[in-house]
């Protein structure tokens, strides 16, 4: 015989009067550990069209407003033209995914001096089997769905 237990899903946080977060929820908005550094229309979320690899997109690090072309000088000589855009709600938890999968200097998720940096080793132990509650509408792209897909890799089953 094989139980089946429900998987965790994400839950959209309201205020609303009356509604309260269902017990055991964890939180994973902005201002938590677990929030995502780049947030959908700001600085922090631009992206370099195209990217220097000829990807379609990626992350702009250096250049800090939307709308801005910027010529990029390659080690060999060529030279690319860039435009630099806001990051779509999709493109955001793109990072946020990279950043907790395959870390880099410049792409990584961290929340201050004397920290480590997060893992999907730190989602899997700290979330898994958790319901998660953030102010995304459910059917947007969402950080917690990245966070919920880390800590709970396959259906969880009993068998008897």
């Amino acid at each position: 015989m094989t139980i089946t237990l429900p998987e965790p899903h994400r839950i959209q946080r309201r205020r609303v009067k009356g509604w309260r977060a269902p017990e055991g929820v964890v939180y994973v908005g902005r201002g938590t550990k677990w929030g995502n550094p780049w947030a959908y229309r700001t600085p922090s979320a631009l992206a370099r069209v195209p990217a220097l690899d000829g990807a379609p997109w990626e992350h702009e690090g250096r250049i800090k407003a939307p709308k801005m072309h910027h010529a990029y000088c390659h080690p060999d000589g060529r030279t690319t033209h860039h435009f630099v855009r806001h990051m779509t709600r999709a493109e955001c938890v793109e990072m946020y995914r990279q950043a907790l999968t395959a870390p880099t200097d410049k792409v990584h998720v961290w929340h201050g001096t004397g920290l480590p940096w997060l893992t999907a080793e730190d989602v899997s132990r700290e979330l898994a089997g958790r319901d998660l509650m953030c102010w995304c509408p459910p059917t947007a792209a969402c950080h917690a769905d990245v966070l919920l897909e880390l800590a709970n890799p396959a259906p969880t089953a009993l068998e008897d």
